[in-house]
């Protein structure tokens, strides 16, 4: 394993190479991230691909086979390789070599992979670093001559004091008038979505955080109710906010464990609901890539 930093006036981000995930982001000084205490999660901020969450009973169906994968995939275990210059996209354009505001890692299906996910691919991480922030970029491409099916999204974890600091959920600008309606994991055991639903009372956007709220694992917030989420001390003042684009996103903080951290998630895809068993093609937010098609979307923390 191999990490490397990128700084400017404001932001130090230092990412690994095993699963290009994000291991410390400072702004002025001041960590923002999760140290992966393995006393409560031993993690920072994995890439969920190619599942968010779980499918039923861990399995998926193609091609009138069945496939096995546990819990938000495999990039998030895997060692990525550094590239020497940004990938060129539509979107996203360099020919030199990366900057020292930029980091890009690579990830390619392989026999391991396929035997849990019977899908060609080529997911690219970027990272790029601007004094309003840090911009996490996924590339996903499609290498091969068929229609691949997956899901991505973040689990970037950040420092607070759940018995004392709130979110700030806001969309355009704004901070919600309303509730938000958030969907609730089944507690089964299985990581798949029941059909409760639960409201979060707002004020002026703001929802206290406490320890009890995540008694029922994630909250799931579907259809883009929100494009970013803060963090605030008790005074109001702003720590942190993540910003997205994802048509849902998650928020959570292990149960039962007074952990001192709390997730803000973008996804692009979820779980199955309970006793999903249709086509991997079916699943709900799921993205479809036809061949040498590429899909390439962010989010920012700042």
């Amino acid at each position: 394993m191999k990490e490397y930093t990128i700084s400017n006036e404001t932001y130090t981000l230092t990412v690994s190479d095993h699963g290009a995930e994000i291991r410390s982001l400072k702004k002025n000084g001041k960590e923002l991230m999760w140290q992966a205490d393995p006393a409560f999660w031993g993690r920072t901020s994995p890439v969920l691909f190619p599942l968010v969450g779980n499918y039923w009973e861990k399995k998926s169906r193609w091609g009138g086979k069945t496939f096995e994968m546990s819990q938000h995939g495999f990039a998030r275990d895997m060692d990525f390789v550094k590239l020497e210059q940004a990938p060129d996209s539509a979107d996203h354009q360099s020919s030199d070599s990366q900057t020292e505001d930029e980091l890009w890692f690579e990830l390619r299906d392989n026999s391991e992979t396929l035997k849990k996910y019977p899908f060609a691919f080529i997911l690219q991480l970027g990272y790029k670093l601007s004094k309003d922030g840090v911009e996490v970029l996924w590339k996903v491409k499609n290498p091969s001559d068929k229609d691949i099916f997956f899901s991505i999204g973040g689990h970037p974890a950040f420092n607070c004091d759940l018995t004392k600091d709130q979110l700030l959920f806001t969309k355009k600008g704004q901070p919600l008038n309303s509730a938000l309606k958030a969907n609730i994991i089944e507690g089964d055991g299985s990581g798949c979505l029941s059909d409760r639903t639960k409201e979060l009372s707002l004020d002026a956007g703001k929802l206290p955080l406490s320890y009890e709220l995540f008694d029922e694992d994630a909250l799931i917030i579907e259809n883009d109710q929100a494009d970013a989420v803060a963090v605030l001390d008790p005074s109001g003042k702003e720590l942190l906010t993540v910003s997205f684009d994802s048509p849902l996103f998650g928020v959570w903080s292990p149960a039962g464990k007074k952990a001192p951290f709390v997730c803000i998630e973008p996804w692009y895809g979820r779980c199955d609901k309970v006793g999903f068993t249709d086509d991997i093609s079916e699943r709900e937010y799921g993205n479809k890539l036809a061949p040498q098609e590429e899909f390439l979307v962010s989010y920012k923390i700042r």
